[in-house]
């Protein structure tokens, strides 16, 4: 056992400038449907080699400009890898990648990241799985994600309710909504909860609810549910729960299978369904992209790895990603006049 560094001499070490803030802002008017854009929360499905992180962010940096007038571009920065079995489970906890578990090194890394994306002026949002590990990083995150494994965690709920960014809670593995419905409700109240203050010291927490939270359409092992109907009866349960009618939708995963050209598919979809009605609910959606297509097997030596390619779940490349969401803006622009074509 080792003791870490304390959330307080980390973020003095990496400060955060005022600019995840003016994104949340963003973030929030969207969710709500105030203003008349979609997020996309793009981006690798986890982040194992922060330099290629770095290019993406630059790359997201100059084409979220050049749509900025429909589209909120988000970059994933999943730093948490949720595992049923065993695995990497992420930059947090192994980043060096050979299973020395070097923590304190995870975090510090993790806030570097997020703290120069943010100076360059790109919205981050990650998984939220180690409630801890959410006291370091914080005040760097724009949009925060809670997994179908860990929805229906009261353990999540309560670190969501005290939050100050939107949080979507994910529909659970065998595709039930009522654990992510039951999240956004549970974590819009106070809770009183064990965590640490900003020295590290095992603390009484009392939030004051997260008014942010909603949920993500994800699919699951029996199938999608970014269809139309699926998406209309989502949006049905959150008005019967008495929740605003919005939500997002993850390409990937169970809408995916894990397929590139499913996710495709996927996003053309929902975006199709976005644009034929803006008011129709639709706040985002969620797409797995990195440099390359694909992914790869963790080698014995990390120094063998392709530059700029998962290393869990298949991600589009660059150039299929940036054609997609600048037919994305166009269609978005122009509702009615233009169709996907793959080149």
């Amino acid at each position: 056992m080792s003791r870490l560094i304390s959330p307080h001499d980390l973020k003095r070490k990496f400060p955060s400038p005022s600019f995840p803030s003016q994104a949340r802002k963003s973030a929030e008017r969207i969710l709500f449907g105030k203003e008349n854009r979609l997020a996309v929360l793009v981006g690798p499905c986890s982040i194992h080699d922060p330099l290629s992180a770095r290019e993406y962010a630059s790359r997201i940096k100059k084409l979220a400009e050049d749509v900025e007038e429909t589209l909120l571009l988000v970059m994933r920065v999943f730093l948490e890898k949720p595992r049923s079995r065993t695995g990497w489970k992420g930059l947090l906890y192994d980043p060096y990648l050979d299973s020395s578990n070097d923590i304190e090194s995870g975090l510090r890394m993790a806030r570097e990241l997020l703290a120069d994306l943010a100076e360059i002026g790109v919205p981050a949002a990650a998984e939220l799985l180690e409630p801890l590990a959410s006291f370091y990083l914080d005040d760097l995150i724009a949009w925060g994600m809670i997994g179908a494994r860990t929805s229906a965690s009261q353990i999540h709920r309560q670190m969501a309710s005290r939050l100050s960014f939107p949080v979507g809670f994910k529909n659970d593995l065998l595709g039930f909504l009522e654990p992510a419905i039951f999240g956004v409700q549970s974590a819009r109240k106070p809770h009183s909860h064990i965590g640490i203050d900003p020295y590290g010291h095992v603390s009484q927490v009392i939030s004051s609810g997260n008014p942010f939270t909603h949920i993500v359409l994800r699919g699951s092992d029996k199938g999608p549910n970014c269809d139309a109907a699926s998406i209309e009866y989502a949006l049905e349960l959150l008005a019967a729960h008495y929740l605003e009618p919005r939500l997002l939708i993850d390409c990937s995963h169970g809408n995916s299978g894990k397929n590139l050209e499913r996710q495709k598919e996927a996003f053309v979809s929902v975006i199709e369904y976005a644009a034929s009605d803006p008011n129709r609910g639709i706040a985002g959606l969620m797409l797995e992209s990195h440099l390359l297509a694909g992914k790869q097997p963790l080698p014995e030596d990390p120094a063998c790895l392709a530059y700029g390619m998962s290393i869990t779940d298949p991600c589009l490349s660059w150039e299929e990603t940036e054609e997609l969401i600048r037919w994305a803006d166009e269609k978005l622009s122009l509702p009615t006049s233009m169709s996907f074509v793959q080149n």
